[in-house]
């Protein structure tokens, strides 16, 4: 019997169908197999595997939650030549168009952006308020992110991290939902970096919108710390470069139950807070109609 756990792309690290893990994890078909997949960046994939995603797993868009840093990042770890300050105009085009996978419509939404940004850098004092800008200003942006890593991200954590994001990016929740609610974008992979939060906490709302049990997302987001493992010293490396511990490497254990927590407590549903943040009951229902094997059409 084949291995469904098993990722089938081998160059896509933390690759999965989002509706088979839910629907083994559960025992029933909760959810519609091959049209929702989340992963880590698929920029490194092999030739094969870029080839597979589209003719095998037939992946029509594809949701990149990255921020402009880490494109350019990304680019310069395989070997593009990408202007050194983030701010350069089409920095971002160059750093993206090479890594682009031909025949998948891609949808950029930065989700760590302006109101996540304000909310962390809400935080500072005003000398550290003036060291990120100075740095931002000469281009030096990963020093500047270790601004907001060593006297704000650090003591959040993860969750805290997580909730913030909930409470600050409506807008870009808004964003993914969109693209969730048109039929003509399926199927769907979303990824950030790791796949692991911001792509685990956008999966988290829509596999609660779709009424899965928390424990059964909590495996699926779970199963991103064996995934992921073949890169987590090198991952450590980054992110101490941000000025973050290694716990950030990892999955929370409690990150699920947390956020599903913060979420009844201060906007009392699922489907409450995302029609706060602009996702209507008529999107909402088109979601559930594209992912949900329990809907009909």
């Amino acid at each position: 019997m084949a291995d469904d756990t098993k990722n089938p792309l081998p160059t896509i690290l933390n690759f999965r169908d989002v509706g088979k893990t839910v629907n083994a994890k559960t025992g029933s078909r909760l959810l519609k197999p091959g049209r929702f997949y989340r992963s880590a960046r698929p920029d490194e994939a092999s030739a094969e595997d870029r080839k597979r995603l589209v003719n095998e797993f037939h992946v029509r868009s594809i949701i990149d939650l990255r921020t402009e840093t880490e494109h350019v990042h990304q680019s310069r770890k395989t070997g593009a030549t990408v202007p050194a300050s983030a701010a350069v105009p089409k920095s971002k085009d160059a750093a993206i168009g090479p890594l682009r996978i031909p025949n998948i419509k891609y949808h950029d939404i930065n989700f760590n952006g302006k109101g996540y940004q304000n909310a962390l850098v809400s935080q500072l004092t005003w000398s550290q308020w003036f060291k990120l800008v100075g740095l931002m200003t000469v281009g030096r942006r990963m020093e500047a992110i270790a601004v907001l890593g060593v006297n704000v991200m650090q003591e959040r954590g993860l969750v805290g991290l997580a909730l913030d994001s909930l409470d600050a990016c409506g807008e870009e929740v808004q964003q993914v939902f969109g693209v969730l609610a048109d039929e003509s974008n399926y199927p769907v992979m979303i990824h950030c970096t790791q796949g692991k939060d911001r792509t685990g906490l956008t999966v988290m709302l829509a596999l609660l919108l779709l009424g899965v049990p928390v424990d059964a997302i909590e495996a699926d987001y779970m199963m991103s710390q064996k995934e992921l493992q073949p890169e987590r010293e090198s991952r450590i490396k980054e992110i101490k470069l941000m000025g973050l511990g290694e716990e950030f490497a990892d999955c929370s254990s409690d990150f699920v139950r947390r956020v599903d927590g913060h979420i009844t407590e201060k906007y009392g549903s699922v489907e409450e807070y995302l029609n706060k943040v602009g996702v209507d009951t008529q999107m909402q229902r088109s979601v559930l109609r594209n992912l949900s094997a329990r809907v009909q059409r």
